[in-house]
């Protein structure tokens, strides 16, 4: 399995921004994947950090959102079959997110609870818009400050 990701990651390098968006969708979705490999390997080959990170958050947004409209399916069987989320899970985080609303979304980059975010404000029809939003804006600043601390990192070692 392990030599199946490596190849993946290595095709979705070679393919550039476009593998860019592709692996930060499945990585945004449930599909556990590592587009901060594929996002640095990038920038290390020299393609603009700018274009690399906007692939980044607009892929990672789009899985994100996958998981938003599962929930606004409201089908809680396949979720737990195919996301691997619990009902008592999903009831939960809408418990928590009751009367906070869809700029909560801003915290869907979180791991372990960032799809549950996205799938609850699924269930409670939260605001399309301003859901994408948030969550565009989580995405895109964690993204920012990944490379920068990456990047910080990379210097102190090699300098």
């Amino acid at each position: 399995m392990d030599a199946f990701i490596d190849s993946t990651i290595q095709l979705l390098i070679e393919w550039g921004l476009p593998g860019l968006f592709i692996s930060a969708l499945l990585a945004g979705s449930i599909i556990p994947f590592s587009s901060e490999l594929v996002l640095v390997a990038l920038v290390k080959l020299g393609l603009n950090p700018t274009a690399c990170i906007l692939a980044a958050a607009l892929g990672n947004t789009a899985g994100g959102m996958t998981c938003y409209y599962m929930g606004r399916l409201g089908k809680i069987s396949w979720i737990e079959k195919y996301f691997k989320v619990k009902k008592e899970k999903v009831d939960k985080m809408m418990k928590f997110l009751q009367g906070k609303g869809a700029l909560m979304a801003f915290f869907a980059f979180l791991p372990a609870v960032g799809e549950v975010i996205s799938i609850a404000l699924g269930f409670m029809r939260s605001n399309v818009w301003l859901t994408t939003a948030s969550m565009f804006a989580g995405k895109l600043i964690r993204y920012i400050l990944l490379l920068y601390v990456l990047e910080s990192a990379w210097n102190v070692v090699a300098g």
